[in-house]
């Protein structure tokens, strides 16, 4: 591998100085990348393509019907779709960062699974904008956003900075192929990925400002909201980018030496470390001398949300070790691992969106109908005694609609575009 300092480069993933020779090489690579994919993945095309079908006819139902059909009231207006909008956004961080870090830096990548990580971050993307369109009672006024735009709102910035998202990934994404055919130069990739990395970070911030501005939430009122997000963001990204490429080796779609492996999972194992140290500073900042915030903690720690607590710290804590212990890291272990950090950020997610409603904010909300919430015939104690929200069936149904979206863009990605590494790679 060249020195960096003689004008090569050092990213396994960006070496274009032997473009020419290898163009009937790449060339047939290429072709080969396209036509990839038997039986097992149209089937899995095809039951991604169904359940998405199914999502659509029970979005169609909840149009129809109203949002009364879920479990979203005035008491608490966002739910599972939001909870997932922020899962999503979160998931689509690792490939794209990934991918862009060794280009903009010129340091060594991961073995050639560039492609594959950003594709991964392109459909993440897209079930995030899902997540944000199922949520909307009225989709057919989606238009009045932008025309009747509020430039002041962290809602109207998150709109703007996720579809640029969305575009610079399918950009990103365009120039490395075109790059590994001698179409694009090294100097313009570079640019493209400093440029989505900077998105990168910004789409995350942005989607964190939406809560962290709200001084009316207790749990949600804090400026370590954003760098927070940008590292739950890293640790769920990194981890989908390591099942991924595990998943597509055992299927031959990938040669990805175990090296390249290890070297993710210690990254992701000083993801999760970051993680959970933001984390600790927040619940001692909350509750620390029993300040107004106490309550948010023992909200988490002991109340109708402590399950999900739990289960991310101890699923979080579990990946790190897996992580940092050079016998456990192994293909298999590192999935666990991996699915872990993955399943803790998630329970993060519910914990964040969840508990912000969980806290009245009200004294005298006045009388209580069912259009503020299903069991208010309890009062305020039987409302916020357990959990404030639980989806409804429909709800679980429209969401993994939209999250079979996203595994069928990936899919598609997968069967149709040159992805995988040429030669030299």
């Amino acid at each position: 591998m060249a020195d960096f300092s003689s004008g090569a480069v050092l990213d396994d993933d960006l070496d274009l100085s032997a473009a020419q020779g290898r163009k009937k090489a790449r060339a047939a690579a290429g072709a080969k990348a396209v036509s990839w994919g038997g039986r097992g993945l149209n089937v899995a095309i095809g039951v991604s393509a169904v359940v998405v079908v199914a999502g659509l006819v029970l979005w169609a139902i909840q149009l129809s019907g109203g949002m009364v059909q879920t479990g979203m009231r005035n008491l608490n207006s966002w739910g599972l779709y939001i909870t997932s909008f922020m899962f999503f956004v979160g998931l689509s961080a690792g490939g794209l960062i990934i991918s862009s870090v060794p280009k903009a830096f010129g340091v060594a990548g991961f073995g050639g699974i560039s492609k594959v990580a950003v594709m991964s971050s392109i459909a993440c993307t897209v079930a995030a904008i899902g997540m944000v369109v199922v949520d909307l009672g009225q989709p057919a006024r989606l238009w009045e956003l932008f025309a009747y735009s509020n430039l002041g709102s962290p809602l109207m910035w998150d709109i703007l900075v996720l579809g640029t998202y969305l575009i610079l990934s399918c950009v990103y994404l365009w120039a490395q192929v075109r790059a590994e055919a001698g179409k694009v130069s090294r100097t313009v990739l570079r640019v493209i990925s400093v440029v989505a990395l900077v998105c990168a970070v910004l789409v995350h911030s942005v989607t964190a400002w939406i809560f962290g501005l709200q001084a009316g939430r207790e749990m949600w009122h804090t400026a370590l909201l954003a760098p927070w997000f940008v590292s739950s963001a890293l640790v769920c990204g990194t981890a989908l980018v390591i099942c991924v490429a595990v998943a597509l080796r055992g299927a031959g779609y990938l040669k990805w030496e175990q090296a390249n492996l290890v070297k993710l999972a210690k990254l992701l194992g000083a993801f999760v470390m970051v993680d959970l140290y933001f984390f600790g500073c927040d619940l001692l900042t909350e509750g620390f001398p029993g300040g107004s915030g106490l309550e948010v903690v023992a909200m988490l720690t002991t109340g109708p949300l402590a399950p999900y607590f739990w289960v991310e710290i101890i699923g979080c804590a579990a990946c790190a070790v897996i992580c940092f212990t050079p016998a456990l890291r192994r293909g298999g272990l590192l999935v666990v691992g991996s699915l872990l950090a993955i399943a803790g950020i998630f329970c993060k997610r519910v914990q964040l969106l969840v508990g912000g409603f969980q806290l009245a904010n009200l004294d005298m909300p006045g009388p209580l109908t069912a259009m503020q919430h299903p069991a208010f015939d309890m009062g305020l104690s039987g409302i916020y005694g357990p959990m404030v929200y639980w989806p409804t069936p429909l709800e679980f149904g429209v969401t993994l609609g939209v999250v079979a979206l996203g595994v069928l863009v990936f899919l598609l990605g997968v069967k149709l575009l040159p992805l995988r590494p040429t030669d030299g790679e």
